[in-house]
């Protein structure tokens, strides 16, 4: 864990995301806005953590309220002993440093093709890397993912090192959201 400073401490239910198709196999918690406003930023940002004592690195996703949701696989449910429904204790702090975030294929292609854009983006910080990313895959349909990408190898090819026109916690896009939880 990082500094004792930094640790929230708190309790919160499991929800099971709300699915037409299936049951999920993953659950998710709300954090409280208070534990999320002593995060470092709205947008997402990776933890230290632990759930009912069983240590986790993960990354929190915005939920377009200024707070942020966590998704809790079926493994870390079955080592946390908890299902959906269940409260669990959760421990969080930011971690020391962003991990670096996988480039999806798609974009990695677009970046190889631009050789301009590629030399910004690796000249950009991790955090910077992290809003590109979302901003590419939180478009929902496929030719806006498609633009975007286009656009943002233009943008980095123009020296741009910051996604100039994405809310990363999407409180003013409303773009991105938690689950809704079955009932």
């Amino acid at each position: 864990m990082t500094t004792a400073e930094s640790k929230s401490r708190f309790k919160a239910k499991l929800l099971r995301p709300r699915q037409p198709d299936a049951a999920a196999d993953w659950a998710f918690v709300l954090l409280p806005k208070a534990v999320s406003e002593t995060l470092p930023r709205r947008g997402r940002t990776s933890i230290d953590a632990r759930m009912n004592g069983h240590r986790f690195i993960a990354t929190l996703e915005p939920d377009g309220q200024l707070s942020h949701w966590l998704r809790v696989s079926r493994e870390l449910q079955d080592v946390a002993g908890a299902t959906a429904g269940d409260v669990v204790t959760l421990e969080i702090a930011p971690v020391d440093s962003e991990p670096e975030p996988e480039l999806p294929s798609d974009f990695e292609q677009a970046l190889a093709a631009a050789p301009e854009a590629r030399s910004v983006w690796d000249d950009t910080t991790t955090i910077a890397r992290v809003d590109w990313i979302h901003w590419i895959t939180s478009a929902k349909q496929a030719k806006t993912r498609a633009k975007r990408i286009r656009d943002a190898c233009d943008m980095l090819a123009s020296g741009k090192k910051r996604v100039c026109c994405f809310d990363p916690s999407g409180f003013y896009s409303k773009a991105l959201r938690a689950p809704e939880a079955a009932d």
